[in-house]
C-alpha cells in the first residue's frame, strides 16, 4: 500500500511570544523524518498579529531561520492570520472577558473544524503561544474534529531561553544573548546550551465517533457531551421483524411472538409519534408516552396484526387469527401481564443493570394516569421491517 502523501498545515494559537512559531518550526525541523510546513495559521488578537509581523516579518527572523537551516521558503501572508473578533466583527486586541473568550473558542473551532474537512492535509496543531485558554481551545477543537492523522503538540524550551525577547530558536554557531533575572540582574547566556523538544500530546479522537452538528464552541461542546453519554450508556437497539430478534448492542433478546410485537408497539410509538420531530435527543423527555387504554384499542391493534404477520414469516393469517381472538383490540389486563413479562425477558438477558431503565418499559404517572413506554434514545432505534 502506497503511503499518503499529505500537505503540512501547522495552526498556531500565538499571543505576545512570537518565538513559539520558529521554535516549533526548528523543533519540526531537527525531527528525523524532517516536517516542513506547507501552510501555517495563526491565531490571534490584533496587537498579537502586530508583534508577529514586527518580530518574525520586518526584523527577518523567519527568513533567517530558514537561510540559516536550508528550510524550503515559508512566508507569513496575510491569510495566515486568523484574528479573533467580536460579535460586531470587529478585531480584538486582547481576550479579557466572558464573551471575548467565547469568541475565541469559536473562533479556534471554526478554523479546525474547516481545515479537518480536507483528507489531504495533516494538521500539526501547537498550544504553547498564548493565553491558557487558547491551549484549552485548540486541544478541544482537535479532539472534536482531529482525524488519526492529526497531532497536537507543546515545544519544551529551556527555562533560561523560555519567553526569552532574544531567543527565536537555536542558531548554528554559537551566540551570547542576555536574561534579565527576577533580581534585576543580567545572565550571560550561550545559545549552544539551549535545548528545544517538541512533545506531541496524546489526544481522544471524537471526530469520526460524533455526529457534530453545532456551530459555536460551547454549543459543540453540549452536542458531543450527549452524544457520548448515549453512545456509551444507550447500545443500539435493533428489532428484525422477519428473523424474530431483537439485539441490545450486541446482545441477543428472546421474546415470544406476542410480546415481541408489544414492544414493537412501544418503539414504533417512540419513533413515528414523537411530539418533537425537530429535537435530535429525548433526554428525560416522555411525551410520547401513552396510557394503555390507546394501546388496547381496535385501532392500535391493526399496525400490530401487521408486525405479527412479519414475525411469522409474512403470512397474513397470522394476523387475522390475532385480530378474531381480540376483535375490539388487545385487553388492559392482557398487556400489563405481557408487559411484566418483557421486563422479565430484558432484565434476565442483560446484566448491566444501568441498562435496563433505557430499554424496559417504563410507566410514568402523568396527567393523573398510568403512561407507559420506552426511554431510550429515539436515534439508538432500528426496526427493520
Amino acid at each position: 500500500m502506497l503511503k499518503q502523501e499529505f500537505r503540512e498545515v501547522f495552526i498556531f494559537v500565538a499571543g505576545a511570544t512570537p518565538q513559539i512559531i520558529t521554535e516549533t518550526i526548528y523543533a519540526f525541523s531537527q525531527k528525523n523524518p524532517q516536517v516542513h510546513p506547507d501552510e501555517i495559521y495563526i491565531i490571534t488578537t490584533s496587537t498579537g498579529k502586530k508583534r508577529i509581523k514586527e518580530t518574525l516579518i520586518e526584523k527577518g527572523i523567519l527568513k533567517a531561520l530558514n537561510d540559516e537551516y536550508s528550510l524550503p521558503a515559508l512566508e507569513l501572508k496575510e491569510d495566515s492570520f486568523i484574528v479573533v473578533k467580536d460579535s460586531s466583527g470587529q478585531e480584538l486586541d486582547d481576550i479579557r472577558n466572558e464573551a471575548e473568550n467565547e469568541a475565541l473558542g469559536d473562533c479556534i473551532t471554526s478554523l479546525i473544524m474547516e481545515k479537518a474537512r480536507d483528507k489531504s492535509i495533516r494538521l500539526h496543531c501547537s498550544l504553547a503561544g498564548g493565553r491558557k485558554t487558547m491551549s484549552f481551545y485548540i486541544g478541544s477543537a482537535l479532539q472534536l474534529f482531529g482525524r488519526p492523522w492529526d497531532r497536537l503538540y507543546h515545544v519544551l524550551v529551556s527555562s533560561d531561553f523560555e519567553t526569552n525577547p532574544h531567543f527565536f530558536y537555536k542558531p548554528k554557531k554559537n551566540t551570547v544573548i542576555e536574561r534579565r533575572c527576577a533580581d534585576g540582574s543580567i545572565k550571560q547566556l550561550n545559545t549552544d546550551n539551549a535545548e528545544i523538544q517538541l512533545a506531541e500530546l496524546p489526544l481522544i479522537r471524537l471526530g469520526n465517533k460524533l455526529s457534530l452538528k453545532g456551530k459555536g464552541f460551547r454549543e459543540l461542546i453540549s452536542e458531543g457531551q450527549r452524544e457520548w453519554d448515549t453512545a456509551t450508556i444507550q447500545p443500539e437497539l435493533t428489532v428484525d421483524l422477519f428473523a424474530r430478534t431483537i439485539y441490545i448492542g450486541e446482545t441477543l433478546i428472546e421474546m415470544v411472538p406476542v410480546q415481541l410485537m408489544i414492544y414493537a408497539a412501544f418503539l414504533r410509538q417512540k419513533l413515528e409519534h414523537c411530539k418533537y420531530p425537530d429535537s435530535p435527543y429525548c433526554l428525560e423527555c416522555t411525551d410520547c408516552f401513552f396510557v394503555l387504554s390507546d394501546l388496547a384499542s381496535k385501532p392500535a391493534l391493526e399496525p400490530m396484526a401487521k408486525d405479527y404477520d412479519k414475525i411469522y414469516g409474512g403470512k397474513p393469517l397470522k394476523g387475522e387469527e390475532l385480530s378474531s381472538k381480540w376483535k375490539e383490540g388487545i385487553k388492559p389486563e392482557v398487556l400489563r401481564g405481557n408487559i411484566s413479562k418483557i421486563n422479565r425477558t430484558i432484565k434476565e438477558q442483560i446484566h448491566d443493570e444501568k441498562l435496563l431503565p433505557y430499554y424496559q418499559v417504563a410507566t410514568v404517572k402523568k396527567y393523573a394516569d398510568s403512561r407507559y413506554g420506552v426511554r431510550i434514545e429515539k436515534g439508538k432505534i432500528s426496526i427493520d421491517n
